[in-house]
């Protein structure tokens, strides 16, 4: 997964969704849009002290980008949860979708751009390049106890007829364990959820751990089926990399957000 660019937009484009041809996708950095610091500058939170007009100009600017209409570009209110949102018929209305409570998007309709927003918790994006539907999941550690991975590939198995030996995934930039202390709430949240918390984090202290919320998702979605080649992962810690990425943890809550997106051809 390589850093390129489409006309303003600096981003992640996942090899193994693109080799698939049947749609345009990717993980955004944070440059190139319109927003003031702190939120510097490709912010596509709503969910910030931002200018809302600055946020929908650059969710409009990364639509245009990738010859999307700004109406079709589809965010939800995020809410930590695992909730999936399905988009299965055109709506004369994309916008009203952003005041669902909801973690995820899947859609078969060509032209629609999904996207979650992020700014330390994982961006997974899902492609069926054969039934052509797609799905975008934000997974931070409540939706990733949850298995909300497995729910996005149990979806599209159930609802659209996709065979799991070919749903594609692309796990995008996140915190990484080298910045990740989490603490006994979260470890109990995981296991009790069935993970199996030594594959996943490291001690850091009495009642600490570093967690590696990436691999979670990587273990979750071999679980749910999907085979170890049809998975790539970005590999980069937001939190590391000030330059590029927004972190809510890094920045002190006072950020932008980056987004996982997917559009069908």
């Amino acid at each position: 997964m390589e850093f390129t660019r489409k006309a303003n937009i600096h981003y992640l484009d996942p090899e193994l969704l693109k080799s698939a041809a049947v749609s345009v996708q990717g993980f955004t950095t944070r440059h190139e849009g319109v927003s003031r610091a702190p939120y510097n500058s490709l912010n596509l939170g709503l969910n910030t002290f931002d200018s809302p007009h600055s946020v929908q100009g650059n969710r409009s600017l990364l639509a245009r980008s990738f010859g999307a209409k700004a109406e079709k570009f589809v965010m939800v209110n995020q809410c930590h949860g695992s909730d999936i949102l399905v988009i299965d018929e055109p709506n004369p209305d994309y916008a009203h979708f952003q005041k669902i409570d909801c973690d995820g998007i899947i859609t078969n309709q060509p032209r629609v751009m999904i996207a979650v927003g992020v700014a330390d918790c994982v961006p997974l994006l899902l492609l069926d390049p054969v039934k052509r539907v797609a799905a975008a999941l934000h997974a931070g550690w409540k939706g990733s106890a949850a298995n909300i991975a497995a729910k996005g590939v149990e979806s599209l198995v159930k609802l659209f007829g996709s065979d799991r030996s070919r749903i594609l995934a692309a796990i995008g930039p996140a915190i990484g364990p080298c910045c990740y202390e989490v603490d006994k709430t979260v470890c109990d949240a995981f296991s009790a959820s069935g993970v199996e918390w030594a594959e996943v984090s490291s001690e850091a202290g009495a009642g600490k751990w570093q967690l590696d919320l990436a691999r979670v998702n990587l273990l979750q979605l071999l679980d749910a089926g999907l085979e170890s080649g049809n998975i790539e992962s970005a590999g980069k810690c937001v939190s590391c990399d000030h330059d590029r990425f927004f972190s809510y943890r890094r920045d002190g809550g006072e950020t932008g957000r980056q987004a996982g997106f997917i559009m069908l051809n």
